[in-house]
């Protein structure tokens, strides 16, 4: 039986929590991560830069790769490129965006607080996902600076800065005509690395929204309707790692995505 190829792809290691639900889903499937930590993070890029990278980055992957499916496990490059890559590759794109939709379907008090990175709550795409599924909710979106980082750092095996992630989530914990808080959405992959620490510093319990499992349901339908390409010898091996730069893949990173079921790595390197 021919196994599915997917790529998937983040500035970084957020993606990886998609990666782990895909690999849930298709046990069998042939994943290939690739992380540009040359461009990292996109949260500093210009849109229109941004998303010329993007396109530039996912073309010499799939060169490289060949996959049945691509990824896109980060939504700020969702938001920003996913129309862009489809109109330039002839290969099935999935895309991860702000759970607006199951937030506002699940909420109790109408109060839903969004985490993302600023360029997450800077887009349209954004804006009109709330109009569309929350606009009978009162939406509290964040664009935590630091959060994405802190998320990497963690998982390099560093301790978490409690005081610094209270901060960053704060924001989204409101209060409002006798109600509060009660979802929040982790509008960023990095995100649900997090969820336990944030968890600990948040002022009260609430629903975390993970889009993950969706978006890996998502990826087995897409992968069932799709005629895969088949075995390939010149291609990554199942969980390889692809860099974009060799700077950032140092022992701590690369012992990071081993645990997380990526132990090879290659550089395709492309400059900023």
């Amino acid at each position: 039986m021919t196994k599915p190829r997917i790529l998937l792809f983040d500035s970084g290691m957020g993606g990886l929590t998609v990666a782990n639900a895909v690999a849930k889903q298709l046990p069998d499937a042939h994943l290939v991560y690739s992380a540009d930590n040359a461009g990292f993070p996109y949260g500093a890029w210009k849109e229109e830069a941004l998303r010329l990278r993007i396109v530039k980055v996912l073309g010499a992957l799939i060169a490289r790769v060949k996959p049945d499916v691509v990824v896109i496990a980060c939504n700020t490059a969702s938001t920003i490129a996913m129309a862009a890559l489809r109109d330039a590759y002839q290969v099935p794109f999935v895309g991860t965006v702000p759970a607006i939709k199951p937030a506002a379907a699940q909420t109790k008090s109408g109060i839903i607080g969004v985490l993302a990175t600023p360029g997450t709550v800077n887009r349209e795409y954004t804006h009109s996902l709330i109009h569309t599924y929350a606009f009978h909710c009162k939406v509290f979106l964040h664009g935590a600076p630091r959060l994405a980082e802190i998320a990497e750092q963690k998982l390099r095996g560093h301790a978490v800065d409690m005081a610094e992630l209270k901060d960053e989530v704060a924001p989204v914990f409101r209060k409002r005509d006798g109600g509060r808080t009660d979802v929040v959405v982790l509008g960023c992959t990095h995100y649900p690395l997090l969820t336990d620490e944030i968890n600990e510093v948040a002022p009260w319990p609430v629903i975390y929204i993970d889009p993950s499992p969706a978006i890996a349901r998502r990826v087995a339908d897409v992968a069932e309707e799709t005629v895969l390409k088949g075995q390939n010898h010149d291609v990554p091996a199942h969980g390889t790692v692809i860099l974009t730069s060799a700077r950032a893949g140092g022992s701590e990173t690369l012992t990071a995505y081993g645990t997380m079921g990526f132990p090879r790595h290659e550089v395709l390197e492309i400059g900023v």
